[in-house]
């Protein structure tokens, strides 16, 4: 034991002899078993550098790469990803308040694209009509399955809307990796109408479009 104890102390004395304290200063560093990346060969951005032939550290992106960055428009304004946007949060910029309306205009294209979005993300638990009473509750034992028409969602602000499909509530989870921003609006836009033709009450019918209407038996 005492000479297992000799030869350990001295291979102590020489780690320490050969690689030094690590953080200490000397003119002659200690040997780095793991450097950890401390220092480590790079290209910094706008220098010289021998290795390309025109010179240049500074690369121009490869044919086909695809930006991360992509703007949503909105009307005639452009609006990136990392903007505090209400666009991108569903929030009030700067502040933690949930927008009340929809940032993008609400046409006829808009909705047939959230009526798509809806029907391949949102029915297979809340249905096409938006009830909840789907085969997710009925079946699979999901007793939580929001109608959507309930007073409490309608209402909610589009902003907290959009909060709730991007990150999830409860059992639900966030859709923001598989549906994008302008579509989890238009989600919201189509949500909104489908509430209204159940909702809704005849003053909210334009004036020329009554004469349309069928009563139901």
């Amino acid at each position: 034991m005492r000479y297992f104890l000799l030869i350990f102390a001295l291979a102590v004395v020489a780690v320490v002899a050969v690689a030094g304290w690590r953080g200490a200063k000397s003119r002659r560093p200690p040997i780095e078993i793991f450097a950890d990346m401390s220092r480590q060969p790079k290209l910094r951005p706008q220098t010289h550098n021998n290795f390309f032939p025109d010179g240049l550290s500074s690369r121009v992106p490869v044919a086909g790469v695809v930006p991360q960055a992509v703007p949503v428009r909105v009307g005639d304004k452009l609006v990136f990803p990392f903007e505090d946007s209400p666009v991108n949060t569903g929030r009030v910029a700067g502040a933690t308040n949930f927008v009340d309306v929809n940032p993008f205009p609400v046409t006829a294209a808009f909705l047939e694209r959230g009526r798509q979005r809806f029907n391949i993300h949102c029915a297979a638990c809340h249905t096409q009509l938006g009830d909840g009473n789907s085969v997710a509750k009925r079946i699979v034992a999901m007793p939580v399955v929001a109608n959507l028409h309930d007073r409490r969602i309608v209402e909610l602000p589009d902003g907290e809307l959009f909060n709730t499909i991007s990150y999830g509530k409860n059992l639900m989870q966030g859709y923001a990796p598989n549906v994008a921003v302008p579509d989890r609006w238009a989600v919201i836009a189509y949500l909104r109408a489908l509430q209204l033709s159940r909702l809704g009450t005849l003053e909210d019918v334009p004036e020329p479009a009554r004469a349309n209407l069928k009563e139901r038996p």
